[in-house]
């Protein structure tokens, strides 16, 4: 697997295709490897898909987030991405982002407009608008939130021990997964169980409740080019927020759909995935 060097940081990422650019970035617990049906499908359809992983997860390299309160916040993390796009090439791309880097997405495309054709948001709501509205009941759904954003060792020491149990019970807790559903669980297994990957991804989460609402309260939020926000239809989510009402004011040039399944609804139902997709970036290529 390739990876490009960007400020000592080490991006892996596949590339397949010839055409239309679009980068497509993961979640958490995941890796680039959820991708893999719908990414070797839009490959064939006539665009260049290039899928990486985050920093702190699975091949990139995993830097120690106490020595910076910015090293895995969505900013930086959307830095790595539009600087491997221009390494490889690619001035102007679509964007894809799920879960984790779904929010990396949203702030990339705040921060750098002029680079992002359309954007692709799956099964998220902002994050201040997340936390400024969070209940009992998304916190007991969405309990790794506050769980990784403990301090440092508490939560890192408890999923050490058990690695596999921990970021199991995420991928079947948000909404009607089975694990049979994952074809890259094997993949997504070895990448969590590094000690160095538990750590990184504590701090993903606890700098998306610190230093990204700083960033956050920056701008008014607002993203202009043609946008699609999909969402899990049993998943927590569609269950607690109107998500076209949400996203709406932020995302005027917005089309919204439900694909079924929960969170992880790429891999559960990657052909009704890829269909919404196939016909969002035929409808901007049109446009």
């Amino acid at each position: 697997m390739p990876s490009q060097d960007i400020d000592g940081i080490s991006i892996a990422y596949s590339r397949n295709g010839q055409g239309a650019p679009v980068l497509m970035i993961h979640g958490f617990p995941q890796t680039h490897a959820m991708w893999a049906p719908v990414a070797a499908a839009l490959a064939g359809d006539g665009y260049e898909v290039v899928t990486p992983d985050l920093r702190g997860y699975g091949a990139s390299s995993k830097p120690d987030g106490a020595d910076d309160p910015e090293t895995y916040s969505f900013r930086a993390m959307g830095q790595d991405h539009l600087t491997l796009m221009r390494a490889l090439g690619f001035e102007r791309f679509h964007l894809v982002g799920h879960d984790r880097g779904a929010r990396v997405a949203y702030r990339l495309a705040r921060d750098c407009p002029e680079a992002v054709l359309s954007l692709t948001l799956m099964d998220i709501v902002p994050t201040d608008h997340l936390v400024e509205t969070c209940d009992f009941a998304m916190a007991k759904s969405y309990f790794h939130w506050t769980y990784l954003a403990q301090p440092v060792p508490f939560p890192e020491r408890m999923i050490g021990a058990d690695p596999d149990h921990f970021f199991e019970a995420c991928l079947l807790g948000w909404g009607g997964a089975s694990l049979d559903q994952f074809a890259a669980l094997d993949a997504y297994r070895a990448a969590w169980r590094d000690t160095a990957a538990i750590s990184a991804m504590c701090w993903d989460y606890r700098t998306g409740v610190t230093t990204d609402l700083k960033h956050d309260a920056e701008d008014d939020g607002i993203v202009r080019c043609p946008a699609l926000v999909l969402y899990g239809a049993s998943g927590v989510v569609g269950r607690s927020y109107d998500v076209e009402a949400v996203w709406r004011p932020r995302l005027p040039d917005l089309s919204v759909g439900a694909i079924p399944g929960g969170h992880f609804f790429v891999d559960q139902n990657s052909d009704d995935t890829l269909a919404a997709l196939r016909e969002f970036l035929a409808d901007v290529a049109r446009s």
